[in-house]
């Protein structure tokens, strides 16, 4: 195919589905099958499993994907940031190795950024690595990190110049998530899920083929990594749900779905389910209540306009346009609009909002939003940051007077003592 255009790729991907397509097949086999193809990620560079097919065109490719019901490469969970950023920052080798493994779903993903002491200011990682032999040594602590407890590889920020300035003194790592020395706790929230763990690392090893980027360079590849999460967080996010076909493969990937997608089950009750909001207030009677029908006025205006935001940033996506700030404005117009979301289900439910279980308001879906909503403020960065980011990059405003990026990092004040010292 020597041109691109809306009609010839729609064509060819017809075609090619068309041949090759069967429901009775292994989910895995069919992925390997569409990644060798060039359709599963065809914006992709032609030598990584792609096409080098304009953003604008990936569209068409999704449309006759969906038309003839074919299941796609594994993107949920942490999966599609690992490739994102392998893609971007790898090396050969490691592409070799993890792309297709993690397009196919083969290998399964976490994110280990945050620390105890160091969550939202995440340069301050205090994590150490250090090189003994012919090994990168992992000793500290890692928190908030969704499906630690299944994941095969981690996606790893950790500080390896203690006499280097913060962001300089940061190396990012694949490490082996199965290996000895790494320990695995879940964390049990408010809302009663388990979806976080808190991870320790007590002289785990990571071989030297494993960094990713040089040495010291870590905060840039962990800053794409957080470009591609953020601009997943918005409003017109499509949570993972298997897909409802009949044969093989559409068992394995509806099993696939429900193992990957498990940590993630609260997240609609995170984003403040907008969804409910009409059908509650009408249950309740109280859609006669103008301050109330007020109230829903203004969640919805703000949905909408959040929900715009977000294609306006997918449009630039398409586009080929790189990762920009884009990704904090959707995210802080998230957590604008769960937090008012939360506060119009209190509205309308009234003190049975507090009920939980069986004995609240929809088995108790409105109590567990009261209490995730809260998470959406904080997970991916705080609105703290992203209001920052907003501040710096889109509106041109000088930035917060530092004084730790110029100095040591052991001489930096830190939030708890560490022995890496």
């Amino acid at each position: 195919m020597t041109e691109f255009t809306e009609a010839q790729v729609r064509a060819d991907v017809r075609a090619w589905l068309e041949a090759n397509w069967n429901p009775g097949q292994g989910l895995v086999a069919w992925r390997n099958t569409l990644i060798s193809s060039g359709w599963g990620v065809p914006t992709w560079p032609k030598d990584w499993f792609g096409m080098d097919l304009p953003a604008a065109l990936a569209p068409v490719v999704e449309e006759e994907m969906q038309r003839i019901g074919a299941i796609g490469v594994a993107r949920t969970g942490i999966r599609r940031l690992a490739a994102a950023t392998l893609l971007a920052h790898g090396t050969p080798a490691q592409k070799e190795k993890w792309l297709r493994r993690s397009l196919s779903g083969e290998d399964t993903w976490c994110q280990l950024f945050s620390e105890p002491g160091s969550g939202s200011d995440l340069a301050g990682a205090m994590t150490r690595a250090a090189f003994k032999g012919n090994r990168w040594v992992i000793n500290g602590q890692k928190v908030w990190t969704t499906s630690a407890h299944h994941a095969d590889w981690g996606l790893l920020l950790a500080r390896t110049d203690w006499d280097a300035p913060k962001h300089q003194g940061l190396t990012y790592f694949v490490i082996d998530m199965h290996q000895p020395g790494v320990q695995v706790h879940p964390l049990r929230q408010m809302n009663g899920h388990a979806s976080f763990n808190q991870v320790f690392f007590t002289d785990a090893e990571v071989p030297p083929e494993n960094l990713v980027a040089d040495i010291g360079k870590g905060w840039a590849v962990a800053t794409t990594t957080l470009m591609h999460e953020r601009r997943e967080a918005d409003g017109i996010r499509t949570w993972g749900q298997g897909s409802k076909g009949k044969g093989r493969i559409y068992d394995e990937e509806r099993a696939e779905t429900q193992t990957v997608m498990e940590p993630y089950r609260w997240y609609p009750q995170r984003a403040g389910r907008v969804d409910l909001v009409i059908e509650r207030a009408k249950e309740t009677g109280r859609i006669a209540d103008p301050v109330v029908r007020q109230e829903i006025a203004r969640l919805l205006t703000l949905s909408k306009s959040a929900e715009w935001m977000a294609r306006r940033a997918r449009a630039a996506q398409l586009q080929g346009k790189p990762q920009g700030p884009e990704g904090s404005l959707g995210k802080l117009a998230s957590s604008n609009v769960a937090r008012l979301a939360a506060q119009v289900h209190t509205l309308i439910t009234g003190a049975d909002a507090m009920l939980t279980g069986e004995d609240g308001p929809m088995n108790g879906t409105i109590a567990e939003i009261l209490v995730s909503v809260p998470a959406g403020s904080i997970a991916g960065g705080t609105d703290e940051i992203q209001k920052n980011i907003i501040s710096e990059r889109v509106l041109a405003m000088p930035k917060e007077p530092r004084t730790d990026n110029d100095r040591p990092f052991r001489d930096v004040p830190k939030n708890m003592v560490t022995a890496g010292r």
